[in-house]
């Protein structure tokens, strides 16, 4: 019987999970991967590819307004239904917020479940999620480790004047501080980088450009500061969510058009971003085909948002000398790429526009003094990795 490590992403509607093969190394390519969309809609559908990329299940999942227990339900009934001849091994969650306790991947206990369910008013959006999809692993798979893999751990190595607030220090104390996400997504350039550059243990600005955006910068391949800071609606302009926003913007519009915390959390979250700039469309690719002028306006201040965040970026690790993007934006978007290479120059950043537009790996010219690269993000694999790691599998 061939052994497995499962991955799973647990978010408010979906759930991407993956299946690598347990080998020594883990493939960085998963056996089975795949997505269930519509969670908590009555159009709940599960899509899975096997390793080649063929498209091995395509099906909605029945009943009405489907819940994240109901999904896992069916997700591991199909799987065990198509592969008898595997067995799951351990489970790997990505988990959103780890808080000031957890700067490793983690077995998760009663003890440590209860640790995750407390850190839930720190991403009330998607902590809560991520512990639902424990406890369901849990009971499906009785007996089988769940691993916890905190997206906010690669950032515990931040200097304290990089995670401080200008707030009491009563506050501060209490955890309201930069924390930092995409985690996972970093540690895994961190380790994939020394393949690709002999500067990879410089200093290194990380852009992951997606539907949800952010940047850190590395020294020594750790991170010593990020966009994203206390929520995940800092720093760059994201698919729907605002960015840095001047908090007298909040207190404005509370006051003047009494807007409740929940209509803020729908706006800033939901309704702000590319989304709200363009009046369009959350997606890059629709924007950058559009010729109307609120399109273009919401790809400019993308693009700006991401040259100025890598200025103080470069500020913060004294200098700069990798720049790697990853993401769906950063590893497709070749015109966002151009933009953002040519507005920070001043830092020494020269682009070969044919390496660009082919998104080759290396795409800064000969005359760079900064390269720059474009290395695909594998947060699933860095999940295997870690749950094989922890329990010497």
């Amino acid at each position: 019987m061939k052994q497995g490590i499962l991955t799973i992403n647990a978010g408010s509607s979906s759930i991407k999970f993956a299946l690598f093969s347990l080998a020594h190394p883990i493939s960085p390519e998963a056996e089975v991967s795949g997505q269930i969309d519509g969670i908590g809609t009555n159009a709940t559908k599960m899509v899975a590819k096997d390793k080649a990329g063929e498209k091995i299940a395509d099906q909605m999942i029945a009943g009405e307004q489907v819940s994240h227990d109901q999904a896992f339900d069916a997700l591991l009934k199909w799987f065990m239904a198509t592969h008898a001849g595997w067995q799951i091994v351990a489970v790997g969650h990505r988990v959103v917020h780890g808080g000031e306790r957890y700067s490793q991947p983690t077995i998760v206990d009663d003890t440590v479940l209860g640790h995750l369910t407390s850190f839930i008013p720190l991403a009330p959006l998607h902590e809560p999620h991520n512990v639902a999809g424990i406890r369901a692993l849990q009971a499906l798979l009785p007996g089988v480790p769940q691993i916890a893999c905190f997206d906010t751990a690669f950032h515990r190595s931040q200097p304290d004047v990089a995670q401080t607030f200008g707030l009491p220090r009563a506050l501060s104390a209490e955890g309201i501080k930069r924390y930092g996400f995409h985690g996972l997504s970093y540690e895994f350039i961190a380790r994939a980088l020394p393949q690709h550059s002999h500067r990879a243990n410089g200093r290194v600005v990380v852009a992951h450009l997606g539907n949800g955006a952010s940047m850190a910068a590395m020294v020594n391949r750790k991170c010593v500061a990020t966009t994203l800071g206390f929520s995940t609606i800092d720093g760059l302009l994201m698919g729907t969510r605002c960015g840095n926003l001047d908090p007298g913007v909040i207190l404005h519009l509370m006051e003047t058009k009494g807007l409740s915390v929940k209509d803020m959390t729908k706006m800033l979250y939901k309704e702000s971003g590319l989304l709200g700039v363009s009046g369009i469309s959350q997606d890059m690719r629709t924007l950058l085909s559009s010729n109307k002028p609120e399109a273009q306006e919401a790809v400019d201040l993308f693009c700006y948002r991401i040259a100025r965040e890598l200025g103080s970026l470069a500020a913060a690790s004294g200098g700069i000398d990798a720049l790697v993007f990853t993401g769906g934006i950063g590893e497709h978007a070749a015109e966002v790429r151009r933009r953002v290479c040519l507005q920070s120059e001043w830092l020494g950043i020269r682009l070969n526009p044919e390496a660009n537009a082919r998104h080759d790996i290396v795409i800064s010219a000969g005359n760079s003094s900064v390269d720059v690269l474009v290395i695909p993000t594998n947060e699933e694999w860095m999940m295997a990795h870690h749950a094989q790691t922890l329990l010497a599998l």
